[in-house]
């Protein structure tokens, strides 16, 4: 009768430390948004550039060099690279947390009990048999085996390894979003060397122009024809075009540097294409339909999967208010001799116990715990849709920027034609005394800077041109 009292008493404890246990915070739910329009514009063509692979899309055999050197040497991509690895062992971690444990334990030691204690005196007071007397000090001998484990009922465990796995996926596609900045870096940074290679080449062509132009204006000044302003002038505007000259060259070098920084290897000359800068074809672009980015996209996937694995933590951190069910076992031999260790059953010791916790009073850190969770889920969220829009967003952008640059570059390749011609005009207007000094330093100088502004709007077309490539999603593959 007694003891089915206490039994009954137990059960109405674990029934009630059960129940508090199961009252949870509620959690805050956020469903992801993320409506893509149907199209960029009218066109539902799914063909897609961003499916090439990166060697199919850039052909400059110089370019793809520097690009295959760098996917090998870049430190901060083997660093990423590394972070996989990271990420690899907390899935095996994890993964291991919810399996049984399973050690060996081998123990030794020598135990001197005081007579004047309770031990002591009761081995005093016993009545042994002199060939049956324990020895002093007495010796202990241990081997066996144990083994622990976590019953993983709420699947707190199991979600945890999924939640290591999602975030492990995610270093995955956050090297491939790595890729394809790096290969985006490498392509404007190596338009941008062969763009100031022709501004070089311009501003050299334009130095022996304007040297000819100063020999003229002496020539005319010892013919009394100009004063000594029209000599300065035209050789202050000389030595302004000298001293640019030196400063594409030092952009040069630094952008030569950078090139060299992204591949993972020290200062030195990049190979280039000779190829004239103006002429490299820009090809038109297939865009696909917006859903595409979804997939294509690694920055898009890696979000997805970081919030995956913010809901997994959610659930995990629930489960944390829940009881564990937890079992111990051992089994082994122990004596104080050593030739007693394989006489069994006396020297046999098992141990099976379970035990059942919760968290009952003052669970302030497991809701702290779980509120965060709860926050990091809806980041993960605003992450995501912000990731999409941003996609979506940059091919917009890419696909205006290139109709628009192609329409400027027409315009400005016919202002170069005529400002070109405009010098030979004006100095034969001045060698006529038909036109002044300052026609001829101004035409030369406004021909100087439409060639200059030609090459930059070629430099802005390519460099839309990696851009679009890259925002599509496309490099990784």
């Amino acid at each position: 009768m007694f003891k089915r009292i206490i039994y009954q008493c137990a059960g109405v404890a674990c029934l009630s430390l059960t129940l508090s246990a199961c009252k949870t915070p509620s959690v805050v739910e956020r469903t992801v948004n993320t409506p893509v329009p149907a199209s960029y514009n009218s066109s539902q063509d799914t063909t897609n550039t961003a499916q090439l692979q990166w060697k199919e899309y850039f052909t400059d055999p110089y370019l793809s060099a520097l690009i295959d050197t760098a996917l090998q040497h870049n430190q901060e991509l083997n660093i990423t690279l590394q972070e996989i690895e990271i990420a690899k062992n907390e899935v095996r971690d994890k993964k291991g947390e919810y399996l049984p444990s399973v050690g060996v334990r081998g123990a030794a030691g020598v135990d001197k009990v005081a007579r004047y204690t309770n031990i002591g005196a009761m081995e005093a007071t016993t009545d042994i048999k002199p060939e049956k007397e324990m020895p002093e000090p007495l010796p202990d001998f241990l081997v066996g085996l144990y083994a622990n484990w976590e019953v993983d009922i709420w699947h707190k465990l199991h979600n945890a390894k999924k939640a290591a796995v999602a975030r492990y996926l995610s270093s995955v596609e956050g090297r491939n979003f790595m890729v394809t900045n790096l290969i985006s870096e490498i392509a404007n940074s190596y338009y941008e060397l062969l763009a100031l290679d022709n501004q070089l080449a311009i501003v050299k062509q334009n130095i022996e122009i304007q040297s000819n132009a100063l020999e003229t204006v002496k020539l005319q000044k010892q013919a009394a024809m100009v004063t000594e302003l029209a000599v300065r002038k035209f050789e202050a505007e000389l030595l302004s075009t000298q001293s640019l000259q030196y400063e594409i060259e030092q952009r040069i070098i630094e952008t030569e540097n950078e090139i060299n920084f992204l591949v993972g290897r020290y200062p030195q000359p990049v190979q280039r294409s000779a190829e004239s800068f103006v002429d490299l074809p820009v090809e038109k672009i297939q865009a696909g339909v917006p859903s595409q980015l979804l997939q294509n996209r690694p920055d898009i996937k890696q979000a997805e999967l970081d919030l995956a694995a913010a809901k997994l933590d959610v659930k995990v951190a629930r489960a944390r208010f829940y009881p564990s069910v937890g079992i111990t076992a051992g089994i082994g031999f122990q004596a104080f001799n050593p030739s007693y260790l394989i006489k069994s059953p006396e020297s046999l010791l098992y141990s099976l116990a379970g035990d059942l916790t919760a968290p009952l009073i003052n669970r302030n850190a497991i809701k702290a715990t779980y509120y965060s969770a709860n926050a990091k889920q809806l980041q993960a969220v605003f992450n995501y849709e912000r990731t999409v829009l941003n996609a979506y967003v940059e091919v917009a952008n890419q696909l205006s920027k290139m109709d628009k640059l192609e329409k400027s570059y027409d315009l400005k390749s016919r202002q170069v034609e005529a400002l070109t011609q405009s010098i030979s005009i004006s100095n034969d207007l001045f060698r006529s005394a038909r036109a002044d000094y300052m026609e001829v330093l101004l035409t030369q100088r406004d021909a100087l800077e439409s060639k200059f502004e030609l090459i930059e709007t070629k430099m802005q077309q390519m460099g839309a041109k990696v851009n679009i490539y890259r925002a599509l999603g496309g490099g990784w593959q």
